[in-house]
């Protein structure tokens, strides 16, 4: 069995985007990592060759290529990054293909039970992706988010033979039919670090990510760098934030070090809207029994049997 990794990234220094913590995490698991690094305006394609000669171990092989930002079907509902993310996909030849994105790393305490979970469900044609627990940090590294505002669950590892593709904004995978993808839970977690930046590379990420969904901006808005959701991208206290008191992967012990913010969810005005009681009863119903209805999944949850030796079936 061959394991492939596969991501894309683009101007992630100037996003300040952990993408060297996510491939550090990545490259113990896989044979192979594939890198799409998108032409941009930083040094992220020099620190990319740097990572691919001094740490690749002969796996990393990247790629340049240019985003075609200036087309308008491309920047509806970010289409371009399920584009690039499959580009890089096309390129690995191992029999799963495990994905990860330039905010998104693994825990090293997870390592074991994924390389298990990839190796027992190999030769099950049932099985055609493994689906992961999701750890979303906000506006500071001892913040989660856990509420319906955020997916409990994605799709991170898919098996080549299934034919998967890269959908929409890249979220998640489909079958190349169209169809959802046979997936069991791999027992693993993605910690996303998304909404864990300075206060001011959140405003720019923002705003060139808004772009990518809503087509540019006003003149006055490009002048003065605001984005399309307004002031989405400032730290604000909501339903569903809580400490976080868990250990972080290994490989973001520096980035943690060196946060450069201040950000105190307990001192910051709580903000609401009478449309959040929907959010907040759904999300009461679901500490009280463990479901979480209405849920939107762009996989099927399938049960993973595991087929005993010497038989068929």
């Amino acid at each position: 069995m061959k394991v492939s990794g596969f991501t894309l990234v683009r101007n992630g220094t100037q996003f300040d985007y952990p993408y060297l913590e996510s491939l550090r995490s990545l490259l113990p698991i896989v044979d192979e990592l594939i890198i799409d690094v998108g032409i941009g305006d930083d040094d992220t394609m020099d620190r990319i060759k740097r990572f691919a000669d001094e740490e690749g171990a002969g796996k990393v092989q990247w790629f340049g290529t240019t985003w075609d930002l200036n087309n308008p079907e491309k920047r509806k509902g970010g289409l371009i990054l399920s584009e690039h993310t499959n580009l890089a996909l096309d390129r690995c030849i191992g029999d799963w293909c495990v994905y990860l994105q330039a905010d998104e790393v693994f825990h090293e305490d997870d390592r074991d039970q994924l390389r298990s979970m990839l190796v027992s469900t190999a030769d099950d044609h049932r099985v055609e992706g493994l689906l992961f627990d999701y750890v979303h940090f906000y506006g500071s590294f001892d913040v989660i988010q856990q509420s319906r505002g955020t997916y409990r669950r994605e799709v991170r590892a898919v098996k080549r033979s299934a034919q998967p593709r890269s959908i929409g904004d890249a979220q998640s995978f489909r079958k190349i039919s169209g169809e959802k993808l046979n997936v069991v839970r791999s027992g693993a977690r993605v910690f996303h670090y998304g909404w864990v930046r300075t206060p001011e590379a959140m405003r720019e990420k923002t705003f060139f990510m808004d772009q990518l969904y809503h087509g540019a901006p006003k003149p006055e808005d490009a002048e003065k760098r605001i984005p399309h959701t307004g002031d989405n991208y400032r730290y604000k206290r909501f339903w569903g934030l809580r400490p976080y008191k868990g250990s972080h992967p290994e490989v973001m012990t520096e980035r943690i070090g060196k946060k450069g913010w201040h950000w105190d969810l307990d001192h910051s005005p709580c903000v609401w809207t009478w449309k959040d009681l929907k959010k907040i009863a759904l999300d009461l119903i679901e500490r009280l029994t463990g479901h979480r209805f209405f849920e939107y999944r762009s996989y099927k949850l399938i049960q993973f049997r595991p087929t005993p030796k010497g038989c068929d079936s």
